[in-house]
């Protein structure tokens, strides 16, 4: 039964972020190392994630390979490579609680600031590097302790307004080059042990499906619907990181 259990879990939490990684509402991404952290401890999960992102990303980045918005990724991206390097440095002192907590109340923020009337003058104007290198070093840095980078990225990227695939090929590059850091600093970390990688390799076939499903809807979705629906999700994902970082945080440190 615990093996069923787990392998449930697993198959449900890879084959959303799959979807997610398609480019269709990516904010569903962040709900991998949550959903494998109720049956295996948050690190192991972040482990064994890390060979199946880099897989589904593979995918992605084929699949939009002419799709791209190269000056937003030329921005953000030594942000994020700066972030990566924090948290290599901080992995032992920052929890995954924390992060969970810190993700969550930057993306209601996030959200709350989408509906008030600023926004609407301020999308559309081109993108400000210092903005982009700090939401890119903020995505580097939680997608490195928890895989849960997309939040920032989509703080930045979301008012742009891309189309569906724009969007969709920009978040690919992202989080495949982000990914591909990450290796070194997992590997000495020993996050990268036998047991993840077996299970990775368990998993690969469905990571490929979940993908390749993603990348047809992504096709074929209205622009208006897919905004609509990635705001919505990335709204009640915040309150679910909220809760879950601060039940973390909180009631945890007080037991102890």
């Amino acid at each position: 039964m615990p093996d069923l259990y787990f392998w449930t879990v697993a198959v449900l939490a890879v084959f959303i972020v799959a979807l997610s990684k398609s480019g269709l509402v990516g904010s569903l991404g962040l709900v991998g190392v949550p959903l494998l952290s109720l049956v295996m401890p948050a690190r192991d999960a972040a482990g064994m994630m890390l060979p199946l992102l880099l897989v589904m990303d593979a995918i992605a980045v084929w699949t939009y390979r002419k799709d791209a918005d190269w000056r937003i990724l030329k921005i953000m991206l030594p942000g994020a490579f700066v972030g990566t390097v924090v948290g290599w440095v901080l992995w032992s002192f920052v929890s995954d609680a924390m992060v969970l907590l810190f993700v969550g109340i930057l993306t209601l923020l996030f959200i709350l600031d989408a509906l008030l009337p600023l926004r609407k003058k301020l999308e559309g104007l081109p993108p400000s590097k210092p903005w982009g290198m700090f939401w890119g070093g903020a995505a580097g840095f939680t997608s490195f302790i928890s895989h849960t980078g997309g939040p920032p990225f989509q703080i930045y990227v979301l008012p742009q307004k891309l189309t569906p695939v724009i969007f969709s090929g920009t978040t690919a590059f992202f989080f495949a080059i982000v990914n591909t850091a990450k290796l070194v600093p997992y590997f000495f970390l020993g996050q990268l042990n036998v047991a993840n990688l077996e299970r990775a390799a368990i998993l690969a076939p469905l990571a490929i499906a979940g993908v390749i499903i993603g990348v047809w809807l992504v096709r074929r979705i209205s622009v208006k619907r897919f905004y609509q629906l990635t705001y919505w999700l990335v709204f009640l994902l915040s309150l679910k990181l909220i809760y879950d970082g601060a039940v973390g945080v909180f009631f945890t440190s007080s037991a102890a």
